[in-house]
């Protein structure tokens, strides 16, 4: 155990420092995942022998949940409400249009069985969501037209439709279904998928705005069983897992629920750590000489889909709603294969009696892929002038915090002894730089202007421009003894004793911003300001 810990360990250290060597060499790290998967496997250095497809699948389609979920959950659908349509026909008909597309390619050119062209035009049906997300929040690319929207969307619900796609195809090609129960089959997919991601999410909205849950951390825990009870609960009753919980993750990250801002980084390192499984299981899984063995069809096919079919299936789709042709070429080229792809292949090799050749073809595209269009899509962008200097990508995810912005807000009570009370806001002389956004007043919330009155006990919010303190004012800590209070017990009298200006005193469960006459306590914890960091 303790070797398969530290292994463990060191593996996602080495992925980590791979994250920081591929954002300056400009490749996707997704890539440098796989690759490092391959180094480990039974043909790299370390020969560690994976070759459980079985398992594979299971610990991939659970990483899969994660990263659906929360491409769901970062989608901003108010920026992307405008070009829902468009997305929406290119994660469905799209996926049909490719696979039939890829599929005659490989039965008539290539020469595939039709069982294996119509399986391998299934599986690679659909872009990978991990890629495209990655790729677009690593490299900033604020992309015209709204098309990065178009991007998440299309990427983050075609694998649903590819899925179901697959598993039709096997369930046919194993006999256990006729072609007119077909249609009955994709309608409940669809169907049970959409309708229970809906419920679930709402349902929690409500409840997770309801309930307080007062143990720290609990409400992670409770988004985690939502995403797993969303993707399995549709299963079991023929429903489509991954429609479903993708739906759950729109729903949630475009709601107001309570303590989202601290799901948000929290989901993101649990998609990071399930980028970095998925990615390095299936470089472990894969044996780099039957790459080689399937180079040629691998290649052709890559080619057929990047360069052939893609832009076929975009300019369909995309030309009658009189999209740019720099946005046809560019959403064209974007048409990233990823982990996706080679799960369903995993699905397609356990479930149809297929040959391994679709696994080894389907990998080969996948890295042909990132590496190819990820690694040029920034330099592409450029070049046929789809990059909006005026315009943030991040905007286009949920999670956009606004942290470019620096703003800060802080709360106050006015006094009977002040002299606000009765006074309008217009008659005040608020610090430079500061307006006062809200106004709480006997459980009402006021949004005030210049002719509101203040009253004795309102709670207002005041805006006020923000500086990262820390990272240029040295800040310290200290807890107060006797001896130290022996001294004075007023902040007035140990000025002197502490060289510092007091920005903040901790008693207990409270946070005092003190003054000259603020009496001390022993144990208290003061926090200094001790001056600029030289």
């Amino acid at each position: 155990m303790n070797h398969i810990l530290l292994i463990v360990s060191f593996i996602i250290l080495l992925c980590i420092v791979l994250n920081l060597i591929t954002s300056k060499i400009g490749v996707p790290v997704l890539l440098a995942f796989i690759l490092l998967g391959m180094v480990f496997g039974s043909e790299g250095i370390f020969k560690i022998r994976f070759d459980d497809f079985k398992q594979a699948e299971t610990i991939c389609s659970f990483a899969l949940i994660f990263i659906m979920f929360y491409g769901g959950f970062g989608t901003n659908i108010k920026e992307a409400k405008p070009v829902l349509l468009k997305a929406g026909l290119l994660s469905s008909v799209g996926v049909v249009l490719t696979s039939m597309f890829v599929a005659v390619f490989a039965y008539f050119v290539l020469k595939f069985s039709w069982i294996n062209s119509v399986l391998i035009g299934a599986v690679i049906s659909s872009t990978d969501a991990a890629s495209v997300f990655s790729i677009l929040r690593d490299r900033h690319l604020n992309l015209k037209y709204n098309t990065a929207s178009i991007l998440e969307v299309e990427s983050g619900s075609n694998d649903p439709f590819a899925y179901m796609l697959t598993m039709i195809t096997v369930t046919m090609i194993s006999g256990s279904i006729t072609v007119g129960s077909v249609f009955g089959m994709l309608f409940l997919q669809l169907f049970v998928g959409a309708l229970t991601g809906v419920l679930i999410a709402f349902i929690f909205k409500y409840l997770i705005n309801r309930f307080i849950i007062n143990t720290p951390g609990f409400n992670m825990v409770l988004v985690i069983a939502v995403a797993l009870l969303s993707y399995s609960l549709p299963n079991v009753v023929g429903g489509n897992g991954y429609l479903s919980v993708y739906i759950t993750g729109i729903i949630l990250g475009n709601s107001d629920i309570r303590g989202k801002k601290d799901l948000v980084p929290f989901f993101d390192g649990i998609t990071g750590i399930m980028q970095i499984l998925i990615f390095f299981l299936l470089g472990l899984l894969v044996h780099p000489s039957r790459l080689l063995f399937v180079a040629g069809t691998g290649f052709a096919l890559a080619c057929f889909i990047t360069f052939v079919v893609r832009p076929l299936v975009i300019t369909i789709i995309m030309k009658p709603f009189k999209a740019e042709w720099n946005q046809i070429f560019l959403v064209s080229w974007s048409g990233f294969r990823g982990a996706s792809s080679i799960v369903f292949a995993i699905t397609a090799l356990l479930n149809a009696n297929a040959n391994y050749d679709i696994f080894n073809n389907v990998f080969f595209i996948v890295l042909f892929s990132i590496l190819v269009q990820g690694s040029l899509l920034p330099f592409i962008s450029k070049k046929i002038d789809m990059i909006d200097e005026g315009y943030d990508v991040m905007k286009t995810f949920s999670d956009y915090s606004g942290d470019e912005i620096p703003i800060e807000f802080i709360q106050l009570t006015v006094g009977e002894n002040q002299n606000w009370c009765g006074k309008s806001i217009s008659d005040i002389n608020l610090p430079p730089d500061t307006l006062m956004v809200l106004i709480k007043r006997e459980g009402e919330d006021i949004v005030p202007n210049g002719q509101t009155l203040l009253c004795c006990g309102d709670t207002i919010v005041l805006a006020a421009k923000s500086i990262d303190f820390e990272e240029y004012y040295n800040m310290t800590e200290l807890v107060l003894t006797k001896k130290l209070l022996s001294k004075g017990s007023t902040l007035s009298e140990l000025s002197g004793e502490l060289d510092a200006l007091v920005m903040l005193i901790i008693r207990g469960d409270d946070f005092i911003i003190p003054n000259g006459e603020t009496t001390l306590c022993e144990g208290d914890t003061l926090v200094l300001n001790n001056g600029p960091i030289k």
